[in-house]
């Protein structure tokens, strides 16, 4: 069962790169509806075959911009700290209320 589970997974990171990630920046909710919509479009496209409204990824042409964004992980690591500050404020407020 578990081979089964790591190839599928493994299908689909080769599939939809945004799956393939190793710090994923959506939140845990999002991450799961992310998961599902791949996995139908996954679905959609054994059953029915290349869409003629979505070109082929090889065909694609980059969009020109004259300015280059700003490094990812900058975004990410300010994301991250709010995020963990969120955490332990939150655990720091509730330390002693879940005692058994």
């Amino acid at each position: 069962m578990r081979v089964t589970v790591e190839r599928a997974f493994g299908a689909l990171k080769n599939r939809f790169r945004i799956i393939d990630t190793n710090k994923p920046f959506h939140p845990l909710r999002s991450q799961v509806k992310l998961v599902l919509a791949c996995c139908i479009l996954h679905n959609w496209i054994l059953s029915f075959g290349v869409d003629e409204v979505v070109p082929e990824e090889f065909s694609w042409v980059p969009n020109v911009t004259n300015s280059q964004p700003p490094p990812a992980h900058m975004d990410d690591n300010a994301a991250w700290a709010l995020k963990r500050d969120e955490w332990s404020n939150h655990m720091w407020a509730n330390r002693g209320l879940s005692r058994i």
